[in-house]
Parts: structure tokens; C-alpha cells; sequence
């Protein structure tokens, strides 16, 4: 049995008050106080970066727990075991002796190990004449059993940290992919800002943070980051209002000015015939009506207004002109696919296949409005068939409509020459409309 007095080390080794210390604290064991020595070394491996082990350490001590020979760490069963330095090489899968001395150093430094050094420094016991433990030399783990308390407190707080980092971590990433995206959209829409400075912002503030960063980093990169997205939140929300208000008005205006049932505003919004345009039936542009033939129209759709004299590309109004349906669909056989059941008979269905294609394409849902808002829904809807048909030598669809959205404002497009060269090129091989 141990006898409490305290011990000095053997040889050249010095003592030190942490030493002392710690076999004041080991002789301060309660009497029936006794702990689980797999659980104890399982909370003190949680608790190791705030006591300052390695684990290696914990591998010899791991080793010298092996040779406690009950699983409860109690004052009455001892706690002094005595195993040499070969015996502790084997039990640690083959470490080297000098490495084992210095690891069993450490632990003793770090108040998880007692030596009790016997006159020669030998590590042995000696018995009585029952075969019980008379006394022993060796370690004592006496100290694991009075800190065991404390460990469990450390390792709480240390898998207290470590769940905060995680969480920290989490919201980091969750906040970097909502600005990533966000900013996305904030270029693809064209809202208004300093996208590459703000971009060049938010990766400097990734990029800097070290490869293992404090807690006290992360928080701080977690704020940043999340004034930044409220930052670009504001102006999407400024631009979602905008647009919304502007939507607002195109739908009342529609309800004022066109009663075409056939309004593709179903479709998407903002999609109406342009103020002061005149409303016509889906097959109207693709033939002539039996009034027109009484009245003397012209058989073909813009003979009227060449004998006027009029552009090839704009309609007294100041808009884009409109092409027969069947034109259309020889110049564009390919977005006969995408309406519906596979068949284009009227405006309507064109429409529809455009917003198909619209989508298949890339282009966004702003871009679209803003063409069927200046060009009208239908010259639109025959623009998105042009670039559907010349989609192998255009790179951005969406830039490609916006540019002749605005070119089409200042006056400066028509459909006609976009149509002819597709036929041209088509020759007399193209499909009719369904």
C-alpha cells in the first residue's frame, strides 16, 4: 500500500514545486472516491489541447493504465504500477525507449503522473508473505484520480469550443455560397453597383484567413462576411422593388389598352403589346381576312405599306414590324420542337415555345421582358426563334438580346434582314407552319 509521504526522483532528475504539488493534491483523495479508468481516458484525450499532451503521451499513459490490473480507479486497490521501460515499448506498439522516458517526463510535467522511485531507481514491488502488495515503486495514478473531476470539466469545455468552431464554420460556408450566388444574379440581372470591387472584397476577406484560424478570427470573418451579404441583399431588394413597381404598371397598362385575350402575360410577366400598338388575332399576321378581300387588301402582308413607301423594319407607330407567322417558322424551323405537342399554329403557341426556349438558352427572365416590352411580345418571341436557329455562332444569348433590345430602342434593328438571311441560307428546304 502506498504510505502518502512525499517522494523525491531518482538521480540527476530535480525536484519542482509542480511535483510537489501534485502529490499534495494525490494525497488529498476522498476514501471512497473511484473512476472508471477507460472512461477517465477517454474524457482525458478530449481534454488534451488544454493540458498541454501529445498523443503520444496519451499512448504511454494508455500503456500504463494497461497495467493497473482492476478497471476502477480506487485508494484501496493501490495506484502504483511498475511496468519497465521494455515492457512499456511493447504495450506502445514498438516505441523506442528514449521516446517512451521522455513521454513518461511529460506526463509527470503535466501533473497526470506521480513518480515513486525506489533507492535504485528500479521500478519493482515487494509482497508479503499473503502475496498481497507490501510496497511498490514505480508511478502512481493517484493524480488521474483526484483531477478526475477537473479533467471531465476541461474536456466539456473543450468539446464546448469545438462544437462553436463547427457552427462558426457552417455559417461561414452557408454565407459565402449566398454571396457567391447572390452576386451572380446581381451581374446576370444587370444591377446597378461596383460588382468587381465588391467581389475582389469578398475574396480578400476569404483569403485571408490562416489555414488553422482562431476562434476570435472566425467571428470576426463571420461578421464581415455577413454585413457584406446584408450589403448586396439591400441592393437586390432595391432592384426586386423596382421591377415589381414597373411590372405593376405594365399590367395595369395592358388592362387599359389591350383586350387580346391571347396576352402571353400567363407566360411571363410584363409581356403585353406596347402603348398605342394596334391588338391583332393570332392568324392575322399570317393571312388576310374575308373583310380585307372585300376592301381590296393587298394579298401579301407589307405590300400596303411599300406602295406607301414605308421602312422595311418599323411600322408607322415608331415599333418594330411583325412578319407573318409562316415566314417566321420557314426562316426558324428549330423552335417548331419546343411548342406545344411539337406543333406552332398560331402566335400563342410561338410565344410559349419562346419562353421554352428563353429558358433552355439562359437568358433571363429580365432580359426577355425588357425585349417584349420595347420590340413587343410577339417580335420578341421571333427574335428568340433567330437566335435559337443561329445558336451554334453566338456565345451569350442573353447579351446577344439585350444588344438588340437596345438597339432596337435607339431605332437602329429590324427583324427583316435577321429573317431573309435565315431563309437564304436555308434555301427552298424549309418547314411550314403546323
Amino acid at each position: 500500500m502506498e504510505t502518502g509521504i512525499i517522494t523525491t526522483p531518482f538521480g540527476r532528475r530535480s525536484m519542482t514545486l509542480g511535483m510537489l504539488a501534485s502529490q499534495v493534491a494525490a494525497g488529498e483523495i476522498k476514501p471512497d472516491q473511484s473512476v472508471d479508468k477507460w472512461k477517465l481516458f477517454r474524457t482525458l484525450c478530449e481534454a488534451k489541447p488544454l493540458l498541454g499532451i501529445t498523443d503520444r503521451a496519451l499512448a504511454v499513459l494508455n500503456a500504463l493504465l494497461s497495467f493497473y490490473p482492476k478497471n476502477e480507479l480506487a485508494q484501496d486497490n493501490g495506484l502504483i504500477v511498475f511496468p519497465s521501460n521494455v515492457q512499456l515499448s511493447l504495450r506502445t506498439h514498438g516505441m523506442a525507449e528514449q521516446t517512451v522516458r521522455r513521454h513518461l517526463a511529460a506526463l509527470v510535467d503535466a501533473g497526470l503522473l506521480v513518480r515513486k522511485d525506489s533507492p535504485n531507481g528500479k521500478r519493482y514491488v515487494r509482497r508479503d508473505r499473503a502475496g498481497e502488495i507490501d510496497e511498490a515503486f514505480g508511478f502512481s495514478l493517484a493524480p488521474l484520480l483526484a483531477r478526475a473531476e477537473e479533467i471531465e470539466q476541461l474536456a466539456a469545455a473543450v468539446m464546448a469550443e469545438r462544437l462553436h468552431v463547427q457552427r462558426l464554420r457552417e455559417r461561414i460556408t452557408l454565407c459565402r455560397r449566398d454571396i457567391a450566388k447572390l452576386m451572380e444574379a446581381a451581374v446576370e440581372e444587370d444591377v446597378e453597383g461596383d460588382w468587381k470591387a465588391l467581389y475582389q472584397l469578398f475574396r480578400d476577406l476569404v483569403e485571408g484567413l490562416p489555414r488553422s484560424p482562431t476562434t476570435a478570427q472566425l467571428e470576426q470573418l463571420l461578421d464581415e462576411l455577413t454585413a457584406l451579404r446584408t450589403d448586396i441583399l439591400n441592393r437586390l431588394e432595391v432592384r426586386v422593388k423596382t421591377t415589381k413597381e414597373r411590372g405593376n404598371a405594365y399590367y395595369n397598362e395592358r388592362h387599359i389598352q389591350n383586350s387580346n385575350s391571347d396576352s402571353t402575360s400567363e407566360f411571363e410577366p410584363g409581356f403585353e403589346t406596347k402603348q398605342g400598338a394596334r391588338p391583332e388575332q393570332d392568324n392575322r399576321r399570317g393571312g388576310v381576312t374575308i373583310d380585307e378581300k372585300r376592301h381590296g387588301a393587298p394579298d401579301q402582308p407589307g405590300q400596303e405599306e411599300r406602295q406607301r413607301g414605308g421602312s422595311g423594319g418599323h411600322d408607322d407607330a415608331g415599333g418594330l414590324k411583325s412578319f407573318p407567322l409562316g415566314l417566321v417558322l420557314q426562316a426558324c424551323p428549330e423552335i417548331l420542337a419546343y411548342g406545344p405537342d411539337g406543333v406552332i399554329r398560331n402566335w400563342r403557341d410561338l410565344m410559349t415555345a419562346a419562353v421554352t426556349v428563353r429558358s433552355m438558352l439562359g437568358v433571363s427572365p429580365s432580359a426577355y421582358e425588357e425585349a417584349a416590352s420595347v420590340m413587343g411580345a410577339e417580335n420578341a418571341a421571333t427574335v428568340m426563334a433567330c437566335i435559337l436557329e443561329r445558336g451554334g455562332h453566338i456565345n451569350s444569348a442573353g447579351g446577344y438580346l439585350r444588344d438588340l433590345t437596345r438597339r432596337s430602342e435607339k431605332g437602329e434593328f429590324a427583324i427583316g434582314p435577321m429573317l431573309m438571311a435565315l431563309l437564304r441560307a436555308k434555301a427552298p428546304a424549309g418547314r411550314k407552319a403546323g
